[in-house]
């Protein structure tokens, strides 16, 4: 007991905590912003499930470069086009780096999208695993 009340140890500990949590953060923040898959198991969804990708980065940025199959949803036109997604697919969210999508991510599935996931990495991850870009 001793050893907490030491002034000099409470700054210790203290460090501990924050550096604890600051190193927890990322995964925190992940978990809760829903399901992240891999470039593996994005590419699993979408063949083996019909799964679909949607790019929801500007319309500007998808035609520089994008999945070949995907879908270009951007995020500020969500609304007009959540009509035509399908429900009952796997959707993988493709953004420049797997920052941005999770906001969509939680946005359609308080739309009533129950197999939504982020592409960890996005387009950045797509192209670093050797996969092909088109480019309109």
């Amino acid at each position: 007991m001793d050893f907490l009340l030491n002034l000099n140890n409470l700054w210790i500990i203290l460090i501990a905590v924050v550096s604890g949590v600051m190193l927890a953060w990322p995964s925190l923040s992940r978990a809760r912003s829903g399901a992240h898959v891999s470039l593996a198991e994005a590419i699993q969804l979408v063949n083996r499930e019909n799964g679909l990708f949607v790019d929801v980065r500007p319309a500007e940025q998808f035609k520089a470069g994008s999945i070949p199959q995907a879908r270009n949803v951007p995020e500020d036109t969500l609304d007009a086009h959540v009509g035509n997604l399908p429900k009952d697919k796997p959707i993988v969210l493709v953004d420049a780096r797997g920052r941005q999508s999770a906001k969509v991510a939680a946005t359609l599935r308080k739309q009533g999208f129950e197999r939504v996931s982020c592409l960890e990495g996005g387009l950045a991850a797509w192209a670093e695993g050797g996969m092909p870009v088109k480019k309109s």
